[in-house]
């Protein structure tokens, strides 16, 4: 089958080893507007269900993919100073290792990818069997195609996507009262000397701010000097992919379908996901797996195959990106509860993608205890370790408690809770409490 991937990010280059493993004869090219290396963004997190998805579909890549993460074992909910703590287990990687990762193994594959090359229309792959459109939420293949049935809704909050060399060890959030109003930050390692660092406020607060007026140098100034005390003197990064980080409004992409002829799409030019369920990038490469298998699973005809894969994978999108709105919801109106303590605080970040059974607030409770945090990390590390050996995981010494001996890699410590499945079925995952 000859195969054009519009794209060439995680999602995109997934599907392509996935069809390349399944079948080495298709003919794939994968066209990437940007050159190698370019990327938008600083961190991806993922947790041990994507691991084991990985594994069982690529191991070449996934040891790759695994060997350049980094592992964080604990969140902490700041609130005007004062720390709540939460179980949160695992991993991040930087974007770029990641496209750098598996832009290499489907190279070795043979697969084609052509970069710093723009597709206007798809006129010229009249003779291509399949064009995967995987060029992001903004789509261009998908606006021109009014048979997607495409709906796009805004967020209301501005964030902003930046980084620093400042390494957190945890997953942190960290709420601050300004005279303007409530600024945040969502915090984490993405790979060796660097961490992402999302800024987001509610829109009144951003325009008290005056960030609609300000260049971005001024913008991150300001930022710099709201959170001094946790980038302890470190700058902010702006610049991605050549160009400055400029303040964003989420948007929403549903789709009615996910393909129309021979066009199908994949990852956020299909859907997207509120980046604090911490998702995204975790669905499309699901969908470069669920896609690959259907084709392999019915190599006899692709209208069966591709109306194979949107059943498998649209229809649990609804309650994903339900999921995802009431996240996205919770933070929108985040000063409703700003007036408890901080443990109180925690307890509804955790609560604000649906209601919670009573013990796991008890749980919560519990966890601000030292000996319990530790106890539970100890827990944490066994279940690592058993699903680390479970799917091949090469053992590292820096993954557990204890001295490293000497000449062991450099790493971190594990303890992502697992959530397995039907691959072709994704869950909602919070990055949060």
């Amino acid at each position: 089958m000859k195969i054009v991937v519009i794209g060439g990010g995680p999602g995109a280059l997934y599907f392509a080893i996935s069809a390349k493993v399944r079948d080495a004869g298709h003919d794939i090219t994968v066209i990437e507007r940007d050159p190698p290396g370019a990327t938008y963004g600083w961190g991806v997190v993922y947790w041990d269900d994507l691991l084991d998805a990985l594994y069982g579909n690529d191991a070449e890549s996934a040891r790759e993919l695994r060997g350049a993460s980094v592992l964080w074992q604990q969140q902490e909910v700041r609130l005007r100073g004062e720390t709540a703590f939460y179980p949160g287990f695992g991993y991040s990687v930087g974007r770029a290792a990641l496209l750098e990762i598996l832009g290499r193994r489907a190279a070795n594959l043979g697969v084609r990818i052509r970069y710093e090359e723009n597709v206007d229309d798809l006129s010229g792959f009249r003779d291509a069997d399949l064009i995967v459109a995987a060029d992001g939420a903004g789509s261009r293949f998908r606006q021109q195609d009014e048979h997607f049935g495409t709906k796009l809704t805004n967020g209301s909050n501005p964030y902003i996507w930046l980084g620093t060399d400042r390494v957190f060890a945890k997953f942190l959030f960290d709420f601050r009262e300004t005279p303007a109003g409530w600024v945040w930050c969502h915090a984490y390692p993405s790979s060796s000397g660097t961490s992402t660092f999302i800024v987001e406020c509610q829109e009144r607060t951003w325009n008290a701010l005056g960030f609609g007026a300000m260049c971005r140098d001024d913008s991150t100034s300001v930022l710099e000097e709201i959170f001094s005390d946790v980038l302890k003197g470190r700058p902010l990064i702006s610049e991605s992919r050549g160009q400055p980080a400029r303040w964003l409004r989420f948007t929403e992409v549903f789709n009615e379908r996910w393909y129309h002829d021979n066009v199908v799409l994949l990852g956020d030019a299909a859907h997207t996901t509120h980046f604090t369920i911490g998702s995204g990038t975790r669905l499309a490469i699901l969908d470069g797996i669920a896609l690959a298998h259907s084709i392999f699973e019915r190599a006899d005809s692709l209208p069966h195959a591709l109306d194979l894969y949107e059943r498998r994978q649209r229809k649990p999108m609804y309650q994903t990106q339900a999921v995802a709105r009431s996240s996205m919801a919770w933070y929108e109106h985040v000063d409703l509860y700003t007036d408890r303590d901080e443990v109180a605080f925690a307890a509804a970040m955790a609560a604000r993608q649906g209601p919670l059974p009573p013990w796991c607030h008890q749980l919560h409770l519990l966890e601000q205890l030292a000996p319990v945090r530790a106890a539970h990390r100890c827990y944490e590390t066994g279940r690592r370790f058993y699903l680390a050996r479970r799917r091949g995981e090469p053992v590292r010494y820096s993954s557990f408690p204890g001295p490293r001996p000497s000449g062991a890699p450099a790493g971190t410590r594990p303890g992502a809770r697992p959530r397995t499945g039907d691959l072709p079925a994704p869950e909602a995952r919070s990055v949060a409490v």
